[in-house]
């Protein structure tokens, strides 16, 4: 055996193991999402999402104040609308708990940062993500309606937009239509790179917005393609893009790095519902280690490129940091 080269001199403690780590994982790379829904009182577990809940808006200021207390600076606000038709128009209801709820956040924590989700398939009577031609999702007409809701989201406090709703386009709209309003500080985060994935299924059950016939599949990407998400993004920073996303991530894991490599830009991973409910599910069995899974997951994402990830494990895994 060579004495002179043995790498296991560096594992030998958890002080050395810490001073020569790679990659430090941080309460101050998440990003927590929260589901805000009518009323008041409201704080309905979601049964799909053990431990992530259905909140009125008075109820996502208590959440988004435990999360920022640990060290979490950002919230994306999901919501479930009190009506809905064909065009969405609940979307940019400033009366809207999302709209409220952001509102209300920012009033009682003027340093956490809120991101509104810029999307129509939460509002729609039909469940898809934009004004309809038939059974097909009409790109441009539903362009001028994603840009409605970023600015009411902007008007409501959001310091962030994010649009997750894949119409080619839809960076720019937003953009300009930010900027013709007095919004120009506002920025994009966009889900840049979201892929038509099975992982995505509790999330339409805590969202209500599984579409009504079909699928997302002609304006989701193909799972196959790994050349096409560097074009998604070359096009989303080009229209005006100032975070870009990849969606789902433990999957895509290759696709953040390919994003890291190739573009100087922040990147966010959105650890979404379906890797979020496997993990919850198989430590409810006693299958696995809760704590260790998630915080190896949450650091390979980290280790693959990602500055900021999005994930409902963001308060569990916060606090579990904290004892480390």
């Amino acid at each position: 055996m060579n004495n002179l080269i043995r790498p296991r001199r560096l594992r030998i403690s958890a002080g050395v193991r810490k001073l020569v780590s790679e990659t430090n994982l941080e309460a101050s790379n998440f990003v927590y999402p929260l589901f805000v829904v009518p009323g008041n009182n409201v704080r309905n577990e979601i049964s799909s999402m053990p431990g992530v809940f259905h909140l009125s808006p008075d109820m996502a200021v208590k959440e988004a104040a435990d999360a920022y207390a640990l060290g979490i600076p950002a919230v994306l606000v999901f919501g479930l609308p009190e009506y809905k038709d064909a065009e969405g128009s609940s979307a940019w209801d400033m009366n809207s708990p999302v709209q409220k709820a952001m509102t209300m956040i920012k009033a009682a924590l003027p340093e956490i940062v809120v991101i509104g989700d810029v999307c129509l398939c939460e509002y729609t009577s039909h469940g898809h993500c934009g004004m309809l031609d038939g059974h097909d999702v009409d790109n441009d007409p539903t362009l001028e309606l994603l840009a409605k809701v970023a600015l009411s989201q902007a008007q409501a406090g959001a310091d962030m937009v994010a649009p997750s709703d894949m119409m080619d386009g839809r960076v720019l709209a937003i953009r300009n239509k930010l900027n013709e309003n007095g919004y120009k500080n506002v920025s994009i985060m966009s889900y840049a790179v979201k892929y038509a994935s099975a992982y995505y299924g509790p999330f339409r059950d805590a969202a209500e917005c599984a579409p009504q016939f079909g699928d997302r599949s002609t304006y989701q990407m193909d799972p196959a393609n790994r050349r096409e998400a560097m074009r998604e993004v070359e096009l989303d920073i080009a229209e005006g893009a100032d975070i870009i996303m990849v969606k789902p991530a433990l999957a895509y894991l290759d696709i953040i790095r390919d994003v890291r490599d190739q573009f100087d830009y922040p990147v966010a991973a959105y650890n979404v519902s379906g890797e979020y409910a496997m993990v919850k599910a198989a430590a409810a069995n006693g299958w696995i280690d809760e704590k260790r899974m998630v915080l190896e997951t949450l650091l390979s994402m980290k280790r693959a490129g990602a500055d900021i990830i999005i994930t409902y494990h963001a308060m569990d895994a916060a606090r579990w940091l904290k004892e480390k």
